[in-house]
């Protein structure tokens, strides 16, 4: 029997699919809505996603996702430098700022220490860390990776090549459930964790 959908259209829904969390029918429900959307929704969809490889980059200093480099919160002098937060990915830093209490800098790791999903401490921006700890600008670093197994693993490997730092490490408070990663708290705890933040602690 022939196939009933369309070879485009197909391939949309195969695009759809590779997207984190979208099964198959949500997947075939988003490219149907982009088929009878009019031809200027399309156009516009397309040109956004070739733009994010054309205008976004990484931040150099913090190794966010950003326009311009240095990203707005690194080129921003009324942040706090001597405090660096690392998160885990550019979304965990969103979810932060969104919580609107943090006014120090970050950095992003992009990704966390994983033996099941081969991601080792060579695939993450720890070199950069430990390089912007070298200017001796930062007095404080509050590691601020999720509370899974991955998270955990990964603090832990970040406090043991900077303990020798000279500069105060501490963690996240545990208003962070266990098991959860830190993009899906809500405001109030998010803001909550950060002021419960304490000595790093083996």
């Amino acid at each position: 029997m022939a196939n009933a959908i369309p070879e485009a259209l197909q391939r949309l829904i195969n695009n759809f699919s590779a997207l984190p969390g979208v099964g198959e029918k949500t997947a075939t429900r988003y490219a149907l809505y982009t088929l009878r959307s009019n031809e200027n929704f399309a156009l516009e969809f397309s040109k956004s996603l070739k733009e994010l490889h054309e205008k976004i980059k990484l931040c150099s200093v913090c190794m966010t996702y950003s326009q311009d480099d240095p990203c707005p919160i690194c080129s921003n002098i009324q942040r706090d430098s001597s405090v660096l937060c690392v998160v885990e990915d550019p979304s965990d830093l969103l979810a932060i700022e969104d919580a609107n209490t943090f006014k120090g800098l970050y950095h992003v790791l992009h990704g966390a220490i994983s033996l099941m999903d081969k991601i080792t401490p060579e695939n993450l921006k720890l070199n950069e860390l430990e390089r912007r700890l070298d200017s001796g600008s930062v007095k404080e670093v509050i590691i601020a990776t999720s509370s899974t197994r991955a998270g955990e693993t990964t603090a832990h490997y970040i406090f043991d090549i900077l303990k020798d730092k000279g500069v105060k490490i501490t963690r996240i408070g545990y208003g962070i459930p266990m098991g959860m990663d830190i993009k899906y708290a809500d405001r109030a705890t998010l803001s909550k964790s950060l002021g419960a933040r304490q000595e790093f602690q083996l």
